[in-house]
């Protein structure tokens, strides 16, 4: 389908007419000499007596040509354009933050799953992690870990295969062996300023008490809730243990309450994914549907004709004067 993008250029088509009915030609004035007895001395030299100013006239075809050509350029300025059919993209309402706690202390084999035997934390995370990833086909995510500091491993992204890909390779203290919850945190609030959606999710999982961030957890925490970021929090580890290797539940819990989000606790595997299908449920995937037509220009096809056209002119009124002059 061809359609005009700016149809109001139209209204300029009768502007050359209405140019050429009411504005009076061009005159010049030039230098003559005036004497008696004009009309003898002209008939005794035989020259035959003009008007003393000629409006030149055109011919049919000039007349036709300049018609076209200004037809064309009013129609250029309109811009046709063919118009495809309708295209319909789904992109996410939401961008997700997965922040994962890789410290020294999520090397404890201290997780019960399947079998008698204990698991490695941070295994046991992954696993879990990995099958929840794979389960928001329609979110936008970004992976950051942390220990000592916190690193993008992955920044807000559709291929969630990407991300699944990175936590496959992800290792317990890479990012060092202490923990920065609020370091974590802050991160994730420049990630989400990359993106113009509203709708803002961080899901941050540790096992250990806040040692190593710049900025407290609280105060992060507060940011984030300015921001428009929810937090969920989960705990895993366990609550007894002393120095970094007991987790913080308070600041979690303290956490998600600034941000309006949710707290959570997972003792082992099957509690774990019980509480990754509990934030599925709370938080189901969101997206919306954007429909446009495709549209490219045609307006090169009306300007290159009348271009033509006016070349075509040119040469003709030269080849006229060649004749006449020959």
């Amino acid at each position: 389908m061809i359609s005009l993008g700016a149809p109001y250029a139209l209204l300029l088509l009768p502007l050359a007419w209405l140019v050429w009915r009411f504005v009076p030609p061009r005159r010049e004035q030039v230098p003559a000499l005036r004497f008696p007895f004009f009309r003898q001395i002209a008939q005794a030299t035989g020259a035959e007596p003009r008007a003393g100013a000629v409006v030149l006239s055109r011919s049919r075809m000039q007349m036709a040509g300049a018609i076209a050509i200004w037809s064309l350029a009013v129609l250029a300025l309109a811009q046709p354009e063919r118009v495809g059919r309708p295209v319909e993209l789904t992109r996410a309402a939401r961008d997700v933050v997965l922040a994962i706690d890789i410290s020294g202390s999520m090397d404890t084999r201290d997780f019960k799953g399947s079998g008698d035997k204990p698991q490695q934390r941070f295994a046991a995370v992954r696993a879990v992690v990995q099958d929840f990833v794979q389960q928001r086909e329609d979110d936008r995510m970004a992976l950051i870990v942390f220990g000592s500091k916190a690193y993008v491993q992955a920044p807000l992204t559709e291929d969630l295969q990407t991300i699944v890909d990175l936590l496959d390779r992800t290792e317990v203290g890479m990012a060092g062996p202490h923990t920065a919850l609020g370091d974590a945190i802050g991160l994730a609030i420049r990630t989400f300023e990359a993106s113009e959606i509203e709708d803002r999710l961080m899901i941050l999982l540790s096992d250990g008490t806040d040692t190593a961030s710049r900025m407290s957890p609280v105060n992060a925490a507060e940011i984030a809730a300015g921001d428009g970021v929810e937090i969920i929090t989960i705990g895993v580890g366990d609550p007894d243990a002393a120095g970094e290797d007991r987790v913080d539940l308070a600041a979690l819990q303290d956490i998600a309450r600034r941000t309006g989000g949710s707290y959570f606790f997972a003792s082992d595997q099957q509690a774990l994914q019980a509480v990754y299908d509990r934030v599925d449920q709370m938080t189901p995937r969101e997206t919306e549907t954007l429909s446009f037509r495709p549209r490219r220009s045609l307006a090169h096809w009306p300007m290159g004709a009348a271009a033509l056209i006016g070349l075509m002119l040119i040469a003709s009124l030269h080849l006229g004067q060649r004749r006449r002059a020959s």
